[in-house]
């Protein structure tokens, strides 16, 4: 089993250019918990850093930029909308950061993971002094 702090933790560069949301994001969760190592332990924090480049060019399947309603509270009387269309538009890191936190445990440790989580729009990011390893993620 393994304890906290004793675990080393590698970054990871993933282009997702072309790539299915969902199936994207299940494996960076699976990465992010830490599933992917012999020692997991659920408890503990054994996950590794993603960062992921290109998140613009991510792809839906089906209708789903136009079916598809992302839904907040404003702490207004009703809820605020938008299709996932303008959301790609405005802010598409967020599509793939709300796939992905969804599928992490609701707890402090699923927050601790999901801070992990880096996603840029194009294909530069500030983590070069990390050197980040390049990994195929979402494929079919």
């Amino acid at each position: 089993m393994a304890k906290t702090g004793e675990v080393e933790q590698n970054w990871w560069l993933v282009d997702a250019t072309e790539k299915v949301v969902g199936r994207l994001a299940s494996d960076i969760a699976t990465i992010l918990m830490g599933k992917h190592r012999p020692e997991y332990t659920p408890h503990v924090d054994t996950g590794d850093f993603v960062i992921v480049t290109n998140v613009e060019k991510v792809v839906l399947t089906g209708r789903k930029w136009e079916q598809k309603a992302y839904t907040w509270y404003t702490g207004y009387p009703g809820l605020r909308s938008e299709t996932a269309a303008k959301r790609a538009e405005k802010h598409p890191e967020k599509i793939l950061r709300e796939a992905v936190r969804r599928m992490l445990p609701k707890s402090k440790l699923g927050r601790k993971m999901l801070s992990k989580l880096k996603v840029y729009v194009g294909s530069d990011h500030p983590h070069q002094a990390q050197q980040p390893e390049p990994k195929d993620l979402g494929a079919k």
